[in-house]
């Protein structure tokens, strides 16, 4: 059976890598959402998805949480964003941005604002957050 997300070793060594290497804004916002800390939510970090590695990922919900850095801002880095959220769009997963900033500056505003969105997609369909995308 071929993984949703066409995992490899490249790829699962990739996200090993960006773990052990994080931001400091990612290992801030990971002690926040790690462990079920919002609403019992799973979250796993650098997982592994197509052609990405998304920084936070809840599979329960189809949830992923980015975070950037004023690199982001260029003009080939946002077609580059908008071309992977709709990537992950088509298979049906939510993506919220934050910049690296607002997690810096306003914690518990964006922990409040991952909440409200959980909470939205844990309230959806149940075949929303579990049904089978084998798009690639």
């Amino acid at each position: 059976m071929t993984s949703r997300f066409d995992r490899t070793r490249f790829k699962t060594s990739t996200a090993r890598r960006q773990r052990q290497d994080s931001t400091t804004v990612e290992r801030r916002l990971w002690y926040r959402i790690r462990n079920g800390q919002i609403d019992g939510d799973r979250f796993r970090r650098q997982h592994p998805a197509g052609p990405y590695v998304l920084d936070f990922y809840c599979s329960e919900l189809r949830l992923a949480i980015e975070l950037d850095g004023g690199q982001h801002n260029a003009g080939s880095q946002v077609a580059r964003d908008q071309h992977r959220d709709a990537w992950l769009a088509e298979r049906g997963i939510v993506v919220p941005r934050f910049w690296n900033s607002d997690v810096t500056e306003n914690m518990i505003g964006v922990v409040e604002k991952i909440s409200l969105i959980a909470n939205e997609l844990s309230q959806q369909e149940p075949s929303r957050n579990t049904r089978w995308l084998a798009k690639s």
